[in-house]
């Protein structure tokens, strides 16, 4: 019975197929909706996720905007590792440098910071090594740098010959000791040029650099955050004179987990408002299905007058409303497909279609068949044999 049903519904569908597209365009529209906002979306928070990840989720970075006649020095930052929640500590001074690429100048950002840099904010190298504790203390000449100086500036696309050539930053030889790994995530415009050096030899090669305004801590697990913020805190007020407003502390973990919590919501908001297309398509699928029911009386008083119960008329208007929502649903993700596939060729930017929403935007497509074919289909079942067979609309 089933399988006749299913056969009479595709007849039915394909028979009059101008109003059957028309009938299923509210599902095609809605399932588009729900599946391209909820994809790029997703894909999105993916992509912002993993940029801050790279950045390193576990790590707290503290700016000081008023030392108070108190400057926090290198060795000040001892006393910060040596709080029970820190794991490590790293200064980053910033400054700029011009460095040679052949008879042109370029400038080059510089960071100057330490050994635990590296591992605080999850720096790959693609050849050599980072900076050493050995090169603060000796105040050494080198640098790694990244991914496009290397090719850029010494003109080598392998990075491994980078390793032991001698750039010039503001007229000062520096020996390349690394070449940063480039980031799959990061998307950039241009080249842009990039070193890390001891911050000892940022404070000789700068007239800006002198003390630590800014360092990044790594507390020694994710739970220890808090606490880790919490002391941190408390060592710069007592340094600061109890004012906050000497200096800002920002969790990373904390700015992840709202973000999380944004995009969780911002997901739930467009697939809501997607959601809505597909109800609006629904009633489209009802009111077509009572004037198919309406047409097809007479139709329908044969089938019961030759013993066809309610339940096989039912079931058969059911399925029809069905099939007409699967095969929307089908033609929706097709064109989602295209349309993801169309912004991934004018954009700089990777998406991809959210399985998961595929097979929600599917089964609520079915659900909404079954909600709004119900009516109409007991409509259909409920009429009387006779008055079916004198109809004569």
């Amino acid at each position: 019975m089933v399988g006749s049903s299913v056969k009479m519904a595709f007849s039915s569908v394909f028979s009059n197929k101008m109003r059957s597209f028309l009938t299923m365009l509210g599902i095609i529209i809605g399932v588009v909706a729900l599946v391209v906002l909820v994809s790029i979306t997703t894909s999105a928070t993916s992509t912002i996720t993993d940029t801050i990840s790279s950045i390193s989720t576990n790590s707290i970075t503290v700016t000081i905007t008023d030392d108070k006649d108190n400057p926090l020095k290198l060795s000040d930052l001892t006393d910060i590792k040596a709080l029970s929640a820190v794991s490590a500590v790293a200064p980053s001074a910033v400054s700029q440098a011009n460095v040679k690429s052949g008879n042109d100048t370029e400038t080059m950002s510089l960071t100057g910071t330490t050994a635990s840099y590296q591992s605080i904010n999850g720096i790959e190298l693609s050849a050599g090594r980072f900076l050493r504790s050995a090169d603060v203390d000796n105040h050494s000449n080198v640098a790694v740098i990244n991914a496009d100086a290397a090719r850029d500036i010494l003109g080598v696309y392998n990075s491994s010959e980078a390793i032991g050539q001698t750039i010039s930053l503001n007229g000062t030889p520096y020996t390349v000791i690394g070449v940063e790994k480039q980031s799959d995530t990061t998307v950039t415009f241009g080249s842009s040029y990039e070193a890390y050096i001891p911050f000892t030899s940022l404070e000789r090669l700068s007239t800006t650099v002198r003390d630590v305004a800014s360092f990044t801590v790594s507390p020694k697990s994710d739970q220890l955050s808090d606490q880790a913020q919490q002391q941190i805190n408390e060592y710069l007020l007592e340094r600061f004179s109890n004012d906050s407003d000497a200096f800002t502390v920002v969790n990373m973990k904390v700015i992840a987990d709202t973000l999380g919590k944004v995009t969780g919501v911002m997901t739930l908001m467009l697939g809501g408002i997607a959601a809505i297309s597909l109800l609006v398509g629904g009633i489209g699928i009802m009111n077509i299905m009572l004037v198919s029911v309406t047409e097809r009386t007479k139709e329908i008083g044969i089938r019961k007058a030759i013993g066809a119960t309610e339940g096989s008329i039912m079931l058969q208007f059911l399925i029809e409303a069905l099939v007409i929502c699967l095969i929307g649903a089908v033609i929706g993700l097709a064109i989602s497909g295209i349309i993801i596939a169309a912004i991934n060729g004018f954009s700089e930017y990777s998406f991809r279609l959210n399985p998961g929403v595929c097979v929600v935007a599917t089964v609520f497509s079915v659900g909404i068949g079954l909600l709004f074919g119900l009516y109409p289909a007991r409509k259909a079942a409920a009429k009387d044999p006779i008055e079916a067979l004198h109809y004569a609309g």
